[in-house]
């Protein structure tokens, strides 16, 4: 019985490690509080979340639309996505999804903007029990695709 009780102990620790950990603002390094203020200097609510061991995320709104950016614990701005209305994706994403997600459905859809790869939408598809994130340049290209 202690092996299962310990077993089951593990496992809710690994679950729990896995997800996104809230965190206080007071426990940010001073590098991503200085950054984030100098990237969004009009944000005043944020929720603050650990995304793995070097990454944090910042989630608030602007204009009334949900949106989160990410930094490494240097300050670096990593990723900004905001959220859009699926009528707000360029046609030619929706025909791409259309045409190589037959049947599937957006459940979300962002426009995001990373340092590295400049802009791109990222859209939630779903079809059942099936699931897509898949990220797209504004001319339709799939350059990620995760089930």
């Amino acid at each position: 019985m202690k092996i299962v009780t310990l077993i089951v102990g593990l496992v809710a620790l690994t679950s729990g490690a896995l997800k996104a950990q809230n965190v206080r603002e007071s426990e940010l390094p001073e590098a991503v509080k200085k950054a984030f203020t100098q990237k969004f200097p009009d944000v005043k609510e944020v929720k603050w979340s650990k995304e793995g061991a070097t990454e944090f995320e910042a989630e608030f709104e602007i204009n009334k639309r949900a949106q989160s950016a990410n930094f490494d614990t240097k300050g670096k701005w990593l990723v900004t996505e905001t959220e859009i209305r699926k009528s707000d994706l360029p046609p030619s994403v929706q025909v791409t999804i259309e045409k190589e997600f037959p049947g599937y459905k957006i459940e979300e859809a962002e426009k995001a903007e990373s340092w590295d790869n400049g802009s791109f939408y990222e859209v939630e598809l779903k079809n059942g029990k099936l699931k897509y994130e898949i990220q797209l340049t504004a001319d339709g290209k799939v350059i990620k695709k995760a089930n």
